[in-house]
């Protein structure tokens, strides 16, 4: 079990041929400005979850923009992850996860940490009907 709000260098999802399964046969659950590609992983994996976020370049030319946003993907994640690692702790299972912001806007922190665990949950249902 990971440290309670921690988002350490094992549980960000850094492969490439893992991102791109994610989005090529991955499944998604959304909650605007939200959506998340998630895919079930093999048992050897050491990490309960593995998670990536990312901002269209499309929506955010500045880079200076999509770096804040997903600095505060990442915030919400870190602080609303628990439910999602107890009940794949609880189903025995692992997986990959890739958070997208598709809002046209610039997001405040409180709208994101809002939405975070709505998301989650939409997930964690997914996950347990599959």
């Amino acid at each position: 079990m990971p440290a309670t709000y921690s988002y350490n260098k094992k549980e960000k999802l850094k492969s490439r041929k893992l991102l791109d399964q994610l989005f090529t046969k991955g499944k998604s659950v959304s909650a605007f400005p939200l959506k998340v590609f998630y895919g079930v992983l093999p048992a050897e994996t050491t990490e309960t979850v593995q998670a990536g976020v990312g901002v269209s370049a499309r929506n955010f030319s500045k880079a200076v923009d999509r770096n804040r946003i997903k600095r505060l993907l990442r915030e919400a994640y870190r602080l609303n992850k628990t439910a999602l690692h107890d009940a794949l702790h609880a189903q025995q299972k692992k997986a990959a996860v890739f958070i997208l912001y598709v809002g046209k806007e610039k997001p405040e922190f409180a709208t994101l940490n809002e939405m975070m665990p709505l998301v989650l949950q939409k997930l964690i249902a997914a996950i347990a009907k599959s």
